[in-house]
């Protein structure tokens, strides 16, 4: 995905964060649903995809269809895709995909959140998912009953279920997705793009921190306070010591990076290293 259809994704998933800390298993599943019933109709695609359509009408359209079978977050996530420019029919359908399994993904990390770092539910998960695939790769006959056209997604989904017994809900909802609705791919190698989603999502508990020199014990200690406050979540901290670093500091956290460019936030943390 590329161009415009990239940056409609990029403007869903800013806008699904708002909903992620109290999301759901079953909103996920009806983003796999409303997922279905677009990939089943190639006029459907085209219409939410017309370039000649407002993007009012297109969602107003989706809003006709899934009103009142699913939830009113669903539909508004739906709908606003629907709002949005795609480059082709594909696309909107595979940002369906990615929403519906973030929203799986992040109830794994809100679940370990409770107790502990949300980065441990976001491994277990990660894990689970490499078991699938290590079970898939390890017999020839799973691989052909995974692939087998007139098998049901029901049967598929009973054998995918047995081959990974232990797994917790959010992998198995993610794997029987993969199993029954692979949309043109091998199993698992959808399997392989969620565990891809899950460990860029990691990154949001992990901050690379790049210092002129070595930190103290001290000092460590007060940039761990000091960013788990600015974050408001228990980061893990990975220090690099770069001699060469101009400025004093550097911190990445998932996608952000906090520089020069950013002069009160990271000042605010030398202060605090300072003490």
């Amino acid at each position: 995905m590329a161009g415009v259809s990239s940056e409609s994704l990029a403007t869903a998933l800013v806008a699904l964060e708002a909903k992620l800390s109290t999301a759901s298993l079953q909103l996920a599943k009806e983003l796999f649903g409303i997922l279905e019933m677009v990939d089943s109709s190639a006029g459907l695609r085209r219409a939410l995809t017309d370039p000649s359509r407002s993007g009012d009408e297109k969602s107003a359209l989706v809003r006709q269809l899934v009103g009142g079978k699913v939830s009113a977050d669903a539909a508004e996530i739906a709908s606003g895709l629907a709002s949005s420019r795609w480059a082709s029919a594909r696309d909107i359908g595979d940002a369906l995909e990615t929403l519906a399994a973030t929203v799986v993904i992040s109830v794994a990390e809100n679940k370990s959140a409770v107790s502990a770092s949300g980065i441990t539910g976001l491994e277990e998960l990660e894990n689970e998912l490499f078991s699938f695939n290590q079970a898939v790769a390890s017999s020839h006959e799973v691989q052909r009953a995974l692939s087998e056209p007139q098998a049901s997604a029901a049967a598929k989904a009973t054998l995918a279920a047995k081959l990974v017994p232990g797994v917790g809900e959010e992998a198995k909802v993610l794997i029987t997705q993969a199993v029954s609705q692979p949309r043109g791919i091998k199993p698992t190698r959808l399997v392989e793009r969620f565990a891809e989603l899950a460990a860029k999502r990691q990154q949001r508990w992990i901050a690379t921190v790049s210092v002129t020199r070595p930190l103290t014990p001290t000092q460590l200690a007060r940039l761990q306070a000091g960013l788990n406050a600015m974050y408001g979540r228990e980061l893990k901290i990975n220090v690099n010591v770069d001699p060469a670093l101009i400025g004093g500091i550097r911190v990445q956290v998932g996608d952000e990076v906090l520089d020069a460019s950013v002069i009160t936030r990271l000042g605010e943390l030398q202060r605090q290293l300072a003490g």
